[in-house]
């Protein structure tokens, strides 16, 4: 069965930094993509960033020039480095990896079809 564990959330004040960490088990194989989305409440779920198994990366804007998306060398982890960070950022972190499907928005969440819990990231003015 394939679950995907977030880690790395919390409270941080504004300017702060956080990394968070998504562990992936349970693969036949790897995912084509993996991605960061976030949820404020009474909010739709955004794209914040996803990386190809190629390598490639996407950004959504709210976040360009601040967040680093990154893979494990095992392609079944992924980390979110935020920096700067704002009181806008405030949500709920979701890994999601694309199994054995492919789509040309990776920042679209009908692009997954595995999603992990979450983590709170909470940030303080």
């Amino acid at each position: 069965q394939v679950q995907l564990r977030e880690s790395g959330g919390g409270e941080v004040q504004a300017g702060g930094s956080l990394r968070l960490s998504c562990a992936g088990s349970g693969y036949t194989y790897n995912p084509n993509q993996m991605a960061w989305f976030r949820q404020a409440p009474g909010a739709e779920r955004e794209g914040v960033a996803a990386v190809s198994v190629d390598g490639g990366t996407w950004y959504g804007d709210s976040v360009k020039g601040r967040a680093t998306i990154s893979q494990g060398h095992d392609k079944k982890t992924v980390y979110l480095q935020m920096n700067s960070l704002k009181p806008e950022d405030t949500g709920m972190y979701y890994c999601a990896a694309a199994l054995g499907i492919a789509s040309p928005y990776p920042l679209h969440p009908s692009s997954y079809n595995r999603w992990g819990q979450g983590t709170q990231v909470t940030v303080s003015s």
